[in-house]
């Protein structure tokens, strides 16, 4: 069954539902045991540009009696049709009803989608609510950077994978095959997959609260661990050469190879930057066999490197010039997502083949060194004209800078120090041969995220950055510099989303019966429906997002053990308090992070391997 014509031509994009792909995989469904849907809960030209999803759907279809599909949150217009015509969601490769599978699994990326999540469910007839499912309905399970605080999901995932799941997920689809087999409950199949390391099971635990609302403990069943480890791997696994070819143009329309996971900079507000430590590097000849299949198997004509700071892996400029050595006679454009702020990285681009000067982005995400002290991020001035002036001189005349606003300890001069720095780039750009640069300054708030140095701090209300935010408007646009910002309501959604506790739960689940959906898209996000639901489910959102927290408060998120020990997070935070910087362990001695005792070489140095 696929959606029919009469369906399609109603919508925008019918391709997003059409299936068909070249190197897709649709296997018999009747002879394969197991059935997973592979769920991305946001559109499909952002779902097909995550890098997790292919690596996913190549481990399951590898399994002789395992099937993999995929399937995406249809925007609203289909959503509309689909429940006119009666009709569920279905997967793109079989076009079978999302019901029909044994496993839907979600990858859980942004606090923005988890509305989508409960759209997804329930266009596929399967209640939202974990507790109103029985043995007929398929396991939902979620896993992604947002399932490191699973709390706000809690109500409605059956089961949660915590870190990476490339050597977790054969054991937990042989518990599959076992409960498949021996005809077991979906309770007993929950209380058995809740023995596995790394799998969270929110059913088999209580949450209580103190009288004044704190969150007070996290009591597990006799059958359920107190604490869930994050499951890490030792190496990286293969890459994946040969994905899904969309049909239509997705947000990053090219090859993409991971060429290392995690990093050692330490920026304090940087969620990922802790999650994914430690930093481990694929081998070169590895990258640059993936390249030639990636282009011999899909036809691409670009190829990303990608990492969470691309210049950070070692070697990277003899990396760059064997592929342009190698494809210097053909046309692939290589490109560098993730550069640090340098010189070098100038340099670095410019050596890339088949050079298209579009533009340079770089996130210094503080203007001021001594709020680049607090974040851990520190770039200097001169680091920034320098690398601005290496730019201009080689003829790129585009140059988009990142900002953040909100971030601890920040002042009015931090924020005036933003004008200042752009205001210095613009006149040497001025100054510069050929044409005149543009430079764009992109502005989002800081929001507090757990397992790192910053989670106990309250996120600026609505007035503060709304009035920081004037004050470079007014600032940048007489200087004829583009400016563009997020909006902070949605700021303020995803903290408390973000440090949320389970009674969360039904304020999502009621922003969702009122409407919500798509809460990332500009267009779609409903403020006020938000403080509906906040409102009739007798929470204030600014208690999680505006609210500062002590150290010694208990976090909805502390049995969740991400290896980053709470200990160098608190002395981190500290340091931030203090203005002194860290240093980066990459080169320096291990800063004890506390993965060192799970993973003794993480703190070895990388350069000595490279």
């Amino acid at each position: 069954m696929t959606y029919p014509d009469s369906i399609l031509s109603r919508v925008t994009r019918p391709a997003r539902y059409t299936g068909g792909e070249w190197n897709s995989i649709t296997k018999d469904w009747q002879k394969t045991d197991i059935k997973v849907a592979l769920s991305y809960p946001d559109v499909y030209e952002i779902g097909m540009s995550n890098i997790a999803l292919p690596i996913l759907y190549e481990m399951l279809n590898r399994q002789p009696d395992v099937l993999a599909e995929r399937v995406f949150a249809p925007w609203p217009d289909l959503a509309a049709v689909i429940k006119e015509a009666d009709i569920p969601l279905l997967s793109l490769e079989s076009g079978r009803p999302l019901g029909e599978f044994d496993i839907i699994g979600f990858s859980l990326g942004y606090e923005l989608t988890y509305t989508n999540v409960l759209e997804m469910l329930h266009l596929a007839r399967i209640p939202v609510l974990a507790g109103e499912r029985d043995d007929s309905h398929p396991v939902i399970i979620a896993g992604g950077s947002c399932a490191l605080n699973p709390e706000p999901m809690a109500d409605f995932i059956d089961l949660f994978v915590i870190g990476e799941a490339e050597e977790l997920l054969p054991q937990l689809i042989d518990c599959f095959r076992h409960w498949k087999r021996q005809g077991a409950t979906r309770k007993e199949l929950l209380g058995r997959v809740a023995s596995l390391p790394g799998i969270y099971v929110p059913g088999l635990y209580q949450a209580e609260y103190e009288p004044d609302g704190l969150f007070r403990s996290l009591t597990p069943t006799a059958e359920a661990s107190a604490k869930i480890e994050r499951q890490i791997v030792a190496k990286l696994p293969p890459p994946v050469t040969s994905p899904v070819i969309p049909y239509i143009e997705v947000i990053h329309d090219r090859g993409a190879i991971e060429i290392s996971r995690g990093c050692t900079r330490g920026c304090r507000f940087c969620n990922a930057g802790m999650i994914y430590r430690p930093l481990r590097q694929r081998p070169q000849q590895e990258v640059i066999t993936a390249v030639d299949d990636l282009v011999s198997n899909c036809g691409y004509d670009e190829v990303s490197l990608v990492s969470l700071s691309t210049s950070d892996y070692c070697g990277i400029d003899l990396l760059v010039a064997s592929i342009a050595r190698r494809y210097s006679k053909k046309n692939l454009t290589v490109s560098l997502p993730s550069l640090r702020l340098n010189r070098d990285s100038v340099k670095l681009v410019e050596s890339l083949p088949t050079r298209r000067k579009t533009g340079l982005t770089f996130a210094p995400e503080a203007a001021s060194q001594r709020l680049q002290r607090v974040i851990n991020k520190n770039t200097t001035e001169e680091e920034l004209m320098e690398t601005a002036a290496a730019a201009f001189e080689r003829g790129w005349t585009n140059l988009k800078l990142y900002f953040m606003l909100g971030l601890p300890t920040e002042t009015g001069d931090d924020v005036a120090s933003i004008i200042q720095l752009v205001d210095k780039v613009q006149a040497l750009g001025r100054t510069a041969p050929g044409k005149r640069p543009h430079i764009r300054v992109s502005l989002s708030s800081f929001v507090p995220k757990a397992h790192t140095p910053f989670q106990w701090v309250g996120q600026d209300d609505e007035l503060e950055l709304n009035n920081k935010h004037q004050i470079l408007r007014q600032g940048l646009r007489r200087k004829g510099v583009r400016l563009s910002w997020q909006d902070p309501r949605a700021s303020l959604l995803e903290a408390a989303l973000s440090r949320g506790d389970r009674r969360l739960g039904r304020v999502i689940h009621r922003a969702w019966q009122m409407g919500a959906s798509f809460d990332g898209w500009s267009e779609r996000f409903n403020y006020e429906t938000w403080l509906r639901a906040f409102e009739e489910s007798g929470i204030e959102p600014g208690f999680y997002a505006q609210r500062q927290r002590s150290t010694e408060e208990p976090l909805p998120w502390g049995h969740i053990d991400t290896g980053i020990s709470p200990d160098y997070l608190k002395r981190e935070y500290q340091l931030a308090l203090e203005g002194k910087e860290t240093a980066d362990c990459h080169y320096q001695e291990c800063s004890a992070c506390g993965l060192q005792k799970r993973r003794p070489e993480c703190h070895q140095k990388q350069a000595a391997s490279g």
